[in-house]
């Protein structure tokens, strides 16, 4: 063990309510140049979506058997998935019952050596969709004397009470939705990774993220008792805080006079405002300190996650990726690794 794990681990989340904005792809990157550039460091990625993406891509990608790899763990007894324990905390949601968490650790390195061994993961599990209603219902149950929404939404807070000290930095990849088990991850976390994209829909969803975590600009005070941070201020909880805003995908087309430069600014006009009037939300207390911007990765990407490879593994030139002939171009995979580079320097 390194010194650093007598200290509590700074915990991470990426998310974002809209799908479509990059998350999983640049949770997987930052968290493998992470390892990377951290090697004494022992890193935690939790996936905390149904999708399992992060976790396919860290058994070794498409091209790689990485879903294959995923099934095999998601057969194992207890389930080797943030779905198995789930599972376990159905039949005891308001108190931990006794399990070893590292039952439901995997060890990505030994399925993909691609990946620094300092990584280990709980895999994602499709699973969640289904237990979603029961830890819904679970979590609204009237229990006098008892907050059974607050003992479900610490589920994760449990399990990571075990093994916390044991690692540096933990990352989370959760859904990009508001449900609960989005908020279990929300609510474990210290700092969240907010990816948008150049576009007005965004726009909205970076709207509608801040209201969905912090309660801000609801459309009416009819939805306040009922929020995300009134419950967890009431239980004494402390929120998240945002600590990073990655553009994400910009193309050579958005330029300063497009349309999606507007957005982008408009964007970055909204957070200051936010800044100015709650700056106990963020992490940075300027644009300049809180975003980066992130180039489409483009065939560079397409190869690295059909593969399951981090940026610095990738080869430049022409490759097969299930039977089609690509070519990574080098100006291309060096954009890449210089965003990501950037992106976790902010870490």
């Amino acid at each position: 063990m390194t010194q650093a794990h007598e200290n509590i681990p700074t915990i991470y989340a990426f998310w974002n309510n809209k799908g479509g904005t990059g998350k999983t792809s640049l949770a997987f990157q930052a968290i493998c140049l992470y390892a990377e550039k951290n090697p004494t460091k022992k890193i935690l990625a939790i996936d905390l979506c149904p999708q399992a993406n992060l976790s396919e891509l860290m058994l070794g990608g498409l091209a790689n058997n990485g879903s294959d790899r995923l099934l095999t763990q998601q057969g194992l007894v207890p389930r080797c998935s943030i779905g198995g324990y789930f599972q376990l905390r159905l039949p005891s949601p308001y108190v931990a019952p006794k399990f070893s968490a590292a039952d439901f650790i995997t060890k990505p390195h030994t399925f993909n050596k691609e990946l620094k061994d300092n990584i280990d993961l709980v895999c994602g599990d499709p699973l969640l969709e289904l237990q979603s209603n029961a830890v819904n219902t679970l979590a609204n149950n009237q229990i006098p004397g008892a907050n059974p929404w607050i003992s479900v939404i610490d589920w994760l807070k449990d399990f990571l009470a075990q093994v916390a000290s044991e690692y540096d930095t933990i990352f989370i990849d959760c859904n990009p939705s508001f449900s609960l088990y989005t908020q279990i991850g929300l609510a474990a976390c210290d700092r969240i990774i907010l990816p948008v994209m150049a576009d007005d829909s965004s726009r909205r969803a970076i709207q509608n993220a801040f209201s969905l975590v912090y309660g801000l600009k609801l459309p009416s005070e009819i939805y306040t008792s009922y929020a995300f941070a009134t419950k967890l201020k009431a239980a004494e909880r402390s929120l998240p805080k945002v600590h990073l805003i990655v553009k994400n995908r910009l193309t050579q087309y958005m330029g300063a006079a497009s349309a999606y430069a507007a957005v982008l600014k408009a964007i970055e006009t909204d957070v200051a405002k936010l800044m100015k009037s709650n700056p106990d939300i963020f992490t940075f207390n300027s644009n300049s300190k809180g975003f980066v911007e992130v180039r489409d990765f483009q065939t560079t990407g397409v190869v690295a996650f059909a593969k399951g490879q981090p940026f610095s593994k990738v080869k430049i030139g022409k490759q097969s990726i299930n039977g089609h002939r690509v070519q990574v171009k080098k100006d291309y995979l060096d954009n890449a690794k210089d965003a990501m580079e950037d992106l976790v320097n902010h870490l």
